[in-house]
C-alpha cells in the first residue's frame, strides 16, 4: 500500500476523520479520549457491517487484530489499514515487528507506551481531540493531531555539543563539520542510546546539545527525550526525515524527479518495499547518484558531500544551527 489514506469512522453519535500517511501510524493518550470508542466502531463494523449502525468511509478495508490468534490472522489480511487497540502486548514484540515489515497493510496501533520495535515517525504520532458538535444528534466531530509538534526555531543557536544517532555517514559529516569549528561531536550508536548519551553530557556542557537523528523512525525514542529537553533547557533537537533526505531536499543533486517525490512521498513508498521512509530516501538516493562523483554509500560518506561548496549547500535548511 502507498498513498495517503482517508477515514471516516461514525455513528449517530461520534465521528472521527483522520487522514494515515504512512505504513505505521501512534495514537497516544490517556484515558477517556476516544482512542477505543475508535477501535470498538471499527471492529463493530467488520463484524457486522450495516447492522452495526456504524458507517466506515474509506477506499481500504479497515480490520481490528488483538488476541492470541494475531499472528494467524494477520496472514490473512492484505491491503488494508489494521488497527490494534491498547492492551495488546504483542505489538512490542520482535515477532510483531517482523510479522509486519514486508507486508502491504497500514498499521494504527493504539498504546500509552513507546513501542521500541517498531521504526515509526516522530511526525506519525498522534492523539485524539474533540473539536464541535454537529446537528440535532449532537454528534462528535474528532480529529487527530501531531502528539509531538516540534516547537518554532527562532534564535541561531550554536552548538557547544552535537550528538548524532549513529556513526555512519550522517555522523561522519557532521563530525567533519564539528572538527572544522572546534565542536565536539559524538555518535550515539543508534537511536536508542541517545538518551542515555544526552543524559551522559548533560552537566558537563553549559552551551547548546544540539541532538541530531533521522525523524522518520524516532518516534519511540521522542517522549522520554522531549521529556529530558523540558528540564535542561540548553537540549535542541533537529529530526530531519534522515540525513539522506536532507540531501536529496538541499538540491546537490539535481535531478528533477526528486522534487516531486520530496513533495509528495506517501505516493511513491510501497510499504510492502520499505518499512520506514528513512531507508526509501537512502535507496532513492544511492540510485540518484549511482556512478557520479557524489555516488552515496550509508556506511562510509563520500568525502565529496565534505567540501566547502556541497556541505554549505547541504547545511542551508538548517541555517539556525551555526556551526561556524
Amino acid at each position: 500500500m502507498k498513498g495517503i489514506q482517508r477515514v471516516i469512522v461514525s455513528n449517530k453519535r461520534v465521528k472521527y476523520q483522520f487522514e494515515i500517511c504512512r505504513n505505521l501510524t501512534v495514537i497516544r493518550g490517556d484515558s477517556a479520549t476516544g482512542k477505543t470508542t475508535l477501535i470498538e466502531m471499527i471492529g463493530e463494523f467488520y463484524e457486522n457491517g450495516a447492522a452495526s449502525a456504524v458507517n466506515i468511509i474509506c477506499a481500504k478495508e479497515c480490520y481490528v487484530l488483538s488476541g492470541r490468534k494475531w499472528l494467524s490472522d494477520l496472514q490473512t489480511v492484505r491491503d488494508s489499514i489494521v488497527f490494534i487497540d491498547e492492551g495488546n502486548e504483542f505489538v512490542f514484540s520482535n515477532e510483531f515487528a517482523a510479522a509486519i515489515k514486508d507486508t502491504d497493510n497500514y498499521y494504527v496501533i493504539v498504546t500509552r507506551e513507546a513501542i521500541p520495535a517498531l521504526p515509526y515517525s516522530v511526525d506519525e504520532v498522534y492523539g485524539i481531540r474533540e473539536s464541535g458538535k454537529y446537528g440535532t444528534l449532537k454528534q462528535t466531530y474528532n480529529e487527530f493531531y501531531r502528539f509531538y509538534a516540534m516547537p518554532e526555531r527562532g534564535l541561531p543557536v550554536k552548538p557547544e555539543c552535537v550528538i548524532t544517532e549513529d556513526s555512519n555517514a550522517g555522523n561522519q559529516f557532521f563530525s567533519a563539520i564539528c572538527d572544522k569549528n572546534n565542536i565536539r561531536c559524538i555518535g550515539a550508536g543508534g537511536k536508542s542510546n541517545i538518551f542515555h548519551q544526552v543524559s551522559q553530557v548533560l552537566g558537563l556542557i553549559e552551551g547548546p546539545i544540539v541532538v541530531i537523528a533521522d525523524g522518520a523512525a524516532f518516534g519511540a525514542e521522542m517522549e522520554r527525550l522531549v521529556n529530558l529537553a523540558r528540564l535542561w533547557e540548553n537540549i535542541v533537537l533537529y529530526l530531519p526525515e534522515s540525513f539522506e533526505w536532507l540531501i536529496l531536499h538541499s538540491g546537490v543533486v539535481s535531478d528533477k524527479e526528486i522534487a516531486e517525490v520530496l513533495s509528495d512521498t506517501s505516493n511513491y513508498v510501497e510499504s510492502s518495499e520499505y518499512f520506514s521512509w528513512e531507508r526509501f530516501f537512502t535507496a532513492l538516493l544511492i540510485e540518484k547518484t549511482d556512478g557520479s562523483y557524489l555516488q552515496y554509500a550509508k556506511r562510509r560518506l563520500n568525502t565529496s558531500y565534505c567540501a566547502d561548496k556541497i556541505a554549505g549547500q547541504i547545511l542551508q535548511d538548517i541555517g539556525w544551527i551555526e556551526f561556524g
